[in-house]
């Protein structure tokens, strides 16, 4: 299954790179600051049919397609083009995020950079792999030698200000915090060691479950504000190579202390 989420993925990739910096794409609007392009549709178009080939029995989670069943509880969690407005604008910081989900547990996870050819993948229990090498969390041991990813809430705007209460308090504890736009991506980096964690709210269950993968198989940690499982549906997630994970759930908890609700 990893091979063939791979396999997926990089023709997604392809899909993508043959559009990348065309000035005539075809942009729909979505929602306040949320964008679709027939690059999404194409890549995800072609997700779905090397998948349904390879395995007819499974369902998907599509992000522009919506839930399709299947007669098994294998479930592919697909984002074809997760970084659509970096894509429109052609900052060069997007990827493909596919996660194989069965019971409700993430058992394969693929994240692919088309732009760098990095090829990011998991599966439980056997590690995380870089292009075929396998890599590790990072071992900072502490918040003020970290280096951390975020992602403002755009679709969630009405809790920008507690938001940014919480960006304040890690900022003010860390060596550095970037926000590059892609969360998927953004998790690769912990698990390869290039960041030490990720903090971001009201995201899609197709935006972190390749990447919560990846991060735990690297040899890290992966929960929801409260320390929790609920992070795939709940939206709110911390990352982390492990050794920081209680000192940003200390600054979570305390902006959040209780449980946001679920992204419908």
């Amino acid at each position: 299954m990893r091979t063939l989420a791979e396999t997926a993925a990089r023709n997604a990739g392809e899909v993508i790179l043959a559009s990348f910096g065309r000035a005539s794409l075809q942009v729909e609007k979505k929602g306040v600051a949320d964008f679709v392009t027939e690059v999404d549709r194409a890549a995800e178009a072609e997700i779905r049919q090397t998948l349904a080939e390879a395995c007819p029995d499974h369902g998907f989670l599509l992000e522009e397609g919506g839930e399709v069943a299947g007669k098994s509880d294998a479930v592919w969690y697909v984002d074809p083009l997760d970084g659509t407005t970096n894509f429109i604008h052609r900052f060069p910081f997007f990827s493909v995020s596919l996660g194989l989900v069965k019971a409700g547990e993430v058992v394969v996870g693929v994240v692919y950079d088309p732009l760098r050819n990095e090829m990011y993948s998991a599966e439980k229990g056997g590690g995380t792999w870089l292009n075929g090498i396998a890599v590790k969390v990072s071992k900072a041991a502490a918040l003020d030698a970290a280096l951390l990813g975020t992602g403002f809430p755009f679709r969630a705007r009405e809790h920008l200000d507690t938001y940014l209460d919480l960006f304040k308090r890690i900022f003010l504890g860390a060596a550095g915090v970037r926000r590059a736009g892609s969360a998927a991506l953004d998790l690769a980096y912990v698990a390869c060691g290039r960041t030490e964690g990720f903090f971001e709210l009201a995201l899609s269950p197709w935006d972190v479950a390749a990447g919560s993968l990846l991060v735990r198989e690297a040899g890290g940690r992966v929960s929801d504000f409260h320390g929790g499982e609920g992070y795939l549906h709940g939206g709110d997630i911390v990352a982390s190579n492990g050794s920081i994970h209680e000192e940003l759930l200390v600054r979570t908890r305390a902006v959040y202390p209780e449980a946001r609700p679920r992204r419908p």
